[in-house]
């Protein structure tokens, strides 16, 4: 083994190391590989940056555009809002529709955005049906992840070893040779969890939390969130001190701990002498600058001790006020910031949460307890979940942050925009004529999927702003700076030596067993980083080795491209997975028992399947 190579190993060993830990994003832990490979001398400067000119990483980039158009259009949402029809209250039944809707959605768009959409529709569909949802949420993740194996752009390991193809002058694969495969993992993974799977799920979530409707009542997220003994109003008479005063110089967070929900102000119901709130039109917008004026009703979050106090200080009177009704222009939306949001480790006030977004976190759930004091010191952890409340309008920004957050829990009338919803049939067209093109081959696939991006701009699908929110950066980031050390494997032989020890230990076997054991390695390192990342790095790896046993090497990177799909054994081996943990009050176990089976499944399938369809 040369220097060279040690050198890679080592770098390798260590970014794996660090990708397991979890301790530094995975995007910085790819970008410090690369930089490690060049400051060694084993790369130069334009090797380690190829990754981002290349096709595979604009592709990915693109693909999440046009995911992020069929999201914003509500075309996802409304076939969600479908299966609630149709879905019926029969355990088995709604675990099937479930998987098979979201396998289809997840052909076509992120798994980690069709589990976005889903997720509040599934938990409402399990409350509606007295289920707990902890028997539909690991079988929506799993079912994410085997769509993701229907078609070319289902996940970005098909992509991977597509473009390991090309790179290397092979006809590459085609946009539906992954279909029937990926039709047959769907059935054989949804069979599995609507008969044996669901009966090794737990049941711990609660049952009873929908009332009956797709979807929790203001009321019971009140209750939920334990607001009605923290909640209380002001009314500013005329001529009072507070008129004309701004709510960042009273400061009454920092002073009191009391923190202002709403400033109720509506003229009209003023003069007609209507004080209720469901009287109101409209809550003013809250942020440093609001300024209060006289008739201004002010809704206060806090100890009760706390608010009389603030009460005495400023003259007034508390009266109490139901925080289930709202005026017009306010909703209420339940919000889980996902593993990799930036919003973890900081408290609200860190990140100037009431003026960045333009809603007022009103509760916190944390470990099955309630949070209604404090907020704006409390620094959020992964797994809590928030009790939002604003202007629509701003809930409908704040749902676009899904780098950051998730919405667990739509407003009435639901968050897609009118003007955004009459592009729907839109969106549909240009994602239809995309497939057309990449399954005829018209164009190169980051070609067709470039134009389709740009299409989706540009005929107002989603704006530009939109565009760049809905494209998952790190993973983008994370491809190429994963990329180069394929690259350095290569350049210094350390992809021969690991070719060699492969074919070395299993090809002797036969080919069989080379496609065997490239699926156990790929599906086991799948568990603990990026199952693109595995798919990069193992890729190379799989069609080297076919070519020195001499057989195809098709069949081999189409298992890379399965087993990296196989995600299921822990809550960390995929966003998805971690989406769900919370909601369904999983434990790590929960996913290895159900996980390592369909695993199990998935293998057996890969080796009787895929020799048929991609013979040696």
């Amino acid at each position: 083994m040369s220097g060279d190579a040690l050198t890679v190993f080592v770098i390798l060993a260590a970014t794996v190391a660090l990708f397991v830990s979890d301790r530094i994003r995975l995007d910085l832990v790819a970008l410090m590989s690369a930089a490690a490979l060049v400051l060694s001398g084993v790369l130069s400067p334009a090797q380690a940056l190829a990754g981002f000119s290349d096709p595979l990483v604009i592709t990915i980039a693109g693909l999440f555009v046009v995911s992020g158009a069929l999201f914003q259009t509500g075309v996802a949402g409304r076939l969600g809002a479908w299966l609630g029809r149709v879905a019926g209250t029969g355990e088995a039944r709604l675990t099937l529709l479930v998987m098979l809707m979201t396998a289809g959605l997840s052909g076509i768009m992120s798994s980690t955005g069709t589990v976005a959409v889903m997720l509040p529709v599934v938990v409402s569909l399990a409350w509606r049906a007295k289920i707990s949802p902890s028997k539909l949420l690991i079988p929506l993740s799993f079912a994410s992840l085997l769509g993701g194996m229907l078609t070319l752009i289902g996940t970005p390991p098909n992509i991977v070893v597509t473009e390991q193809l090309i790179s290397q002058g092979r006809e590459p694969f085609g946009f539906f040779a992954f279909t029937p495969l990926g039709i047959a993992m769907v059935v054989i993974g949804t069979t599995f969890m609507v008969t044996i799977g669901r009966r090794w799920l737990p049941s711990r979530a609660p049952a009873d939390g929908g009332g009956g409707e797709l979807g929790l009542s203001v009321r019971e997220l009140a209750d939920r969130y334990d607001l009605p003994a923290h909640v209380f109003r002001l009314v500013v008479p005329e001529g009072h001190p507070l008129v004309g005063s701004t709510l960042g110089a009273l400061r009454w967070p920092e002073r009191f701990q009391v923190q202002v929900l709403a400033v109720d102000a509506d003229p009209d119901a003023v003069r007609t002498h209507h004080r209720a709130r469901r009287d109101l039109d409209r809550s003013k917008p809250l942020n440093a600058a609001t300024t209060l004026e006289h008739d201004d009703r002010i809704v206060l979050q806090g100890h009760a001790d706390a608010v009389a106090a603030l009460a005495v200080d400023v003259g007034l009177r508390t009266e109490p006020v139901d925080p289930t009704v709202l005026p017009g222009n306010l909703g209420v939306v339940e919000v889980l910031p996902p593993p990799r949001s930036r919003w973890l480790g900081h408290s609200l006030r860190d990140l100037a949460f009431r003026d960045r977004y333009g809603v007022q976190v009103v509760g916190v759930q944390r470990g099955g307890a309630s949070v209604a004091e404090g907020l704006a010191e409390l620094r959020l952890r992964f797994g809590d979940t928030l009790l939002v409340q604003g202007p629509r309008a701003a809930i409908e920004r704040l749902k676009r942050e899904r780098n950051d957050a998730v919405v667990l829990e739509e407003p009435d009338g639901g968050a897609v925009t009118r003007r955004s919803a009459r592009r729907a049939p839109v969106a549909i067209a240009i994602m239809l004529a995309m497939l057309v093109v990449m399954t005829t081959g018209w164009l190169p696939t980051v070609v067709a999927v470039g134009l389709a991006a740009i299409a989706m701009v540009a005929t107002g699908c989603l704006s530009m702003e939109e565009a760049y929110r809905a494209i998952n950066w790190e993973s983008v980031v994370l491809i190429a700076g994963v990329l180069p050390m394929a690259t350095a494997l290569e350049a210094t032989g350390g992809m021969r030596l690991v070719v060699d020890a492969l074919v070395a230990g299993v090809g002797p076997y036969g080919p069989l067993a080379l496609l065997a054991g490239l699926f156990v390695l790929t599906s086991l390192a799948s568990q603990v980083i990026s199952n693109t990342a595995t798919a990069v790095l193992l890729a190379p790896i799989a069609f080297q080795a076919g070519l020195d046993l001499g057989v195809s090497p098709y069949p081999l990177l189409m298992a890379v491209a399965l087993a990296a799909s196989t995600s299921f054994a822990t809550p960390v081996a995929s966003p998805v997975n971690t989406l769900v943990l919370n909601p369904g009050q999983y434990r790590f176990g929960d996913f290895a028992k159900v996980g390592l089976a369909l695993q199990a499944l998935v293998l057996v399938a890969t080796l009787l399947l895929v020799p048929v369809f991609f013979p040696w």
